[in-house]
C-alpha cells in the first residue's frame, strides 16, 4: 500500500559501495488491491480461515465468497441420488454409498460470518479505512457446485461468477482459493470452453484466462485439478504454499516451544474468543459445537475424552485430543496470508515466501493427504463434468462388490508426512506464526475498539530506493533504515537474510543487525545472477506486538 514519505514514516536507503549516497523520495504509484474469491467447504478449519481472511478484507478486493463441496463435504440433489468413491474417508468408516455426506442442509457459516462483521464494521471502520460496507460483502456471497464430490455438470452462481471475473476487462490477476474442492472452478472453465471452443475468439480467450486466473488451494480436494484443471488448461497458474508456520489441525503437534502460547486456550480466549460476534465464531477445541449434528469425523468440539474413549462412541479419531479451548485450526489461511501487503513482497513471486510459506516447487513431490491412494481419471475438455460414483436413488449400482470396513485411522504423525526443515527455516517459521497470530489479535481488537487510539497498529516500512539492487562480489551494501509507528510505540528493528527465498546459497554477516544503519560485505564465492534476500523487520511494543517488514533483493553481477 503506497504510503507518503515524510519526517515521521521511515526511509530505507540502500547503496553499494561506490555509488553517491542520495536520498531519493519514493514516488507515488496507485496500487491495485489484489483480487480474490474465496471458495471454502463447512470445514471446521475454514470457517476460522474466513474469519480471519474477513478481518483483512481492508487489505484485498473480495469479489465472491463461495460455498463449495469436496470430498468431505457434499449436499447431495435432493433425489435421493447415492455417490461413492473408493479412498473417500467414509470407506475407512464402513459407511456409503450415501445421498450426502458432512454438508448440513441448512449451512450458511459464510452468511454468518459477514453478519457478525457487520456488527463490527463501524469500529473495524475507524482502524482502517478500506473496510468494504457489509452489504457489500454480502452480494458477494454465492452458491458453487456443492451436490457431489467433484461434480460439475451444472452451470450455478459461484461458477458464473468466476466464470464473469475471468472474462471481464481488468487486466490485474483473479486470485481463487480453493479452501474446499475445485469443482466450482472447474465448472467456470469448463462454461468457458463451452462458450468459445468453436469460435475465432478460443486462443484470445484461452489465453486470456490462463493469464489471469491463479488458484491458490489447499490441496486437490475432490481430484477436479488433477482430473480437468490441469490437464484442459495447463498454462493456469496454481500456487500451492508450503513450509510456511503450520496454521492448521495439529499445530500443537508441530508448534515451536516459543510459539506454544499462541495456540493456548488462555491466549485463545483472551484474544480472539471474547472480542466480539466474529470472535464468537471461531471454533476451538472442546467447544460443544458441530458443523452438522451426528458427523461422526467431527469429534473437536467434545472435551474429557480420550481418542480411545472417542472411538469407543463411533468417531473416526484421525489427531489426539488438545486441551480444552485450544486453538484447533486454521488449515486454509495459506490461501490468501500472502496476499496481504506486509513488507515481504511475496505476491509479487510465491517462492519467495511469507507468512503463508512459500511456493511448492515444481520439480517436489506434491503432497497430496485426499486421493487415498486411488487415480484420478483425466478428463476431456467436452466431459459433461458429472461425478464419479452416482446412481439412482434405489439402485445398487455404485455398492463396493465386497464391504470392507476398514479400522479408523491412527493419529497422524505430522513429523512424517512433512518435509524436514532446517533449524534457520524453523526458526523464521516460528517467527512468523507469532507475528500473524499477533496480528490477528490486534484486527479482532479492532472490531470491538471504537475508538483508534485504544488499540495498537502496525509500525511502518518505506523505502527511499529502489527494492531491487546489484553488486559484486566482494563490494560492500550499506542499508540505512528508518521506521515509525502511528501509535507512537517504541519500534525495535532487526535486519536479516533469508536464505530459503534468496538464491546465493551462503550466508552474510550484517555489521550491526539491530541497528537502523548496517551493512553486509558480498562474498566472493557469490556467482552472477545469484541473489540474496535482505529483510528489515520492525516491531513495535505495543499490545499486541505487531511487525511489518521490507524485502531488498540483491542481484550478484
Amino acid at each position: 500500500m503506497a504510503r507518503t514519505i515524510c519526517a515521521l514514516m521511515t526511509t530505507v536507503l540502500l547503496l553499494t559501495l561506490g555509488v553517491c549516497a542520495a536520498l531519493v523520495q519514493q514516488r507515488e504509484e496507485s496500487v491495485q488491491k489484489p483480487r480474490v474469491v474465496i471458495t471454502a467447504d463447512p470445514e471446521l478449519d475454514d470457517n476460522n480461515t474466513l474469519i480471519r481472511a474477513i478481518l483483512y478484507s481492508s487489505d484485498f478486493d473480495v469479489e465472491g465468497l463461495v460455498y463449495v463441496s469436496s470430498q468431505f463435504h457434499w449436499t447431495g440433489d435432493g433425489k435421493g441420488t447415492t455417490q461413492y468413491i473408493p479412498g473417500r474417508e467414509y470407506t475407512r468408516m464402513g459407511l456409503c454409498p450415501c445421498t450426502s455426506w458432512r454438508f448440513a442442509r441448512h449451512e450458511h457459516f459464510i452468511d454468518n460470518i459477514v453478519d457478525s462483521y457487520a456488527k463490527a464494521y463501524a469500529n473495524l471502520k475507524v482502524h482502517a479505512p478500506d473496510y468494504p460496507p457489509p452489504a457489500v460483502l454480502k452480494s458477494k456471497i454465492k452458491w458453487g457446485n456443492v451436490e457431489f464430490d467433484g461434480d460439475f455438470s451444472k452451470d450455478t452462481d459461484g461458477s458464473n461468477l468466476i466464470k464473469s471475473l475471468l472474462l471481464d476487462d481488468q487486466p490485474n490477476p483473479l486470485y481463487v482459493t480453493a479452501q474446499g474442492g475445485e469443482s466450482t472452478i472447474a465448472r467456470a472453465l469448463k462454461s468457458i470452453y463451452d462458450l468459445y471452443a468453436h469460435s475465432p475468439e478460443w486462443n484470445a480467450i484461452r489465453e486470456k484466462v490462463s493469464r489471469k486466473l491463479i488458484i491458490i488451494p489447499s490441496g486437490d480436494q475432490d481430484g477436479t485439478a488433477a482430473g480437468y484443471i490441469r490437464p484442459n488448461w495447463p498454462d493456469v497458474k496454481e500456487w500451492q504454499f508450503e513450509g510456511g508456520p503450520n496454521f492448521g489441525y495439529g499445530a500443537q503437534i508441530r508448534i515451536a516451544p516459543e510459539d506454544e502460547e499462541y495456540v493456548s486456550a488462555a491466549w485463545t480466549q483472551e484474544n480472539i474468543l471474547s472480542r466480539g460476534p466474529l470472535g464468537a465464531l471461531y471454533r476451538v477445541w472442546g467447544d460443544g459445537k458441530q458443523m452438522v449434528k451426528g458427523d461422526r469425523a467431527d469429534y473437536f468440539g467434545l472435551t474429557g475424552y480420550t481418542a480411545d474413549q472417542l472411538r469407543q462412541m463411533g468417531y473416526m479419531v484421525w489427531m489426539p485430543p488438545q486441551e480444552k479451548g485450544s486453538f484447533l485450526g486454521e488449515g486454509d489461511t495459506p490461501t490468501f496470508i500472502n496476499l496481504i501487503d506486509i513488507g515481504l513482497r511475496e505476491y509479487e513471486n510465491p517462492s519467495w515466501g511469507g507468512w503463508g510459506g512459500h511456493l511448492h516447487a515444481g520439480n517436489e513431490p506434491r503432497i497430496d493427504f485426499f486421493s487415498g491412494g486411488y487415480p484420478v481419471p483425466k478428463l476431456p475438455p467436452d466431459t459433461s463434468g458429472v461425478a464419479r460414483g452416482l446412481a439412482p436413488a434405489g439402485s445398487n449400482a455404485n455398492t463396493p462388490s465386497t464391504e470392507k470396513k476398514v479400522a479408523p485411522p491412527a493419529p497422524i504423525d505430522f513429523s512424517k508426512l512433512m518435509p524436514k526443515i532446517s533449524p534457520r527455516s524453523a526458526a523464521i517459521s516460528a517467527s512468523f506464526f507469532a507475528a500473524a497470530q499477533n496480528d490477528f489479535a490486534a484486527r479482532l481488537k479492532w472490531a470491538v475498539t471504537p475508538k483508534f487510539s485504544d488499540a495498537n497498529h502496525p509500525p511502518m516500512v518505506s523505502i527511499a530506493a529502489p527494492l531491487d539492487l546489484s553488486a559484486r562480489p566482494s563490494s560492500e551494501v550499506n542499508l540505512r533504515g528508518e521506521v515509525s509507528d502511528p501509535d507512537r510505540n517504541t519500534v525495535t528493528v532487526k535486519w536479516w537474510q533469508y536464505n530459503d527465498a534468496g538464491t546465493y546459497p551462503g550466508n552474510v554477516t550484517f555489521s550491526a543487525p539491530t541497528a537502523l544503519t548496517t551493512t553486509f560485505r558480498v562474498p566472493d564465492d557469490a556467482k552472477a545472477g545469484e541473489t540474496i534476500h535482505v529483510i528489515l523487520e520492525a516491531t513495535d511494543d505495543g499490545t499486541p506486538r505487531l511487525t511489518r517488514y521490507q524485502r531488498v533483493i540483491i542481484t550478484i553481477k
